[in-house]
């Protein structure tokens, strides 16, 4: 683990309330990483293992249907990616494309479960901070779908 790393990891708001060992525990496991614009980071369906946090850049959260792709939602620094990892064996939900250069610290899945495994009270950290990034892909989702197939209507007024 380098001391920068640490750093990085101390001044994101996934980290943010975590005891320092806990935040020493997550900057061990993390890997810094670059993809360049229009990269595709991972594909919907992919088993991908990896989970990301956003250091610089901006990446699409993307979804495709009958042949389109549509935006859910853009992710820029201090923004995480990659959640599905802790479910066994499922596949990305979305798929991931930097819209310009990215530098994120990227965390082997499998080592983040063995991690959740040994330490229960990491893991319900890790977990809770999870769970907040699926709850704000599924408003996002919901917002995305209301912009494509719900009419805009004007109210009268009184």
């Amino acid at each position: 683990m380098t001391e920068a790393v640490l750093e990085k990891l101390r001044g994101l708001p996934f980290a943010q309330g975590m005891e320092p060992h806990q935040i020493g525990k997550l900057a061990a496991l993390a890997a810094e990483v670059d993809f360049e614009k229009d990269q595709i980071i991972f594909r919907e369906g992919d088993t991908h293992n990896q989970f990301y946090v956003v250091l610089t850049g901006k990446v699409a959260l993307e979804i495709t249907a009958k042949g389109r792709v549509f935006r859910v939602q853009t992710v820029e620094a201090g923004d995480e990616l990659g959640w599905s990892f802790m479910l066994a064996e499922a596949g990305k939900h979305f798929q991931a494309r930097a819209l310009r250069r990215v530098s994120a610290l990227a965390f082997d899945g499998d080592q983040l479960q063995k991690a959740c495994r040994e330490d229960t009270a990491f893991g319900y950290e890790l977990l809770s901070r999870i769970l907040r990034i699926v709850s704000s892909r599924l408003q996002a989702t919901r917002l995305r779908i209301l912009e494509i197939y719900a009419p805009e209507v004007d109210l009268p007024t009184s």
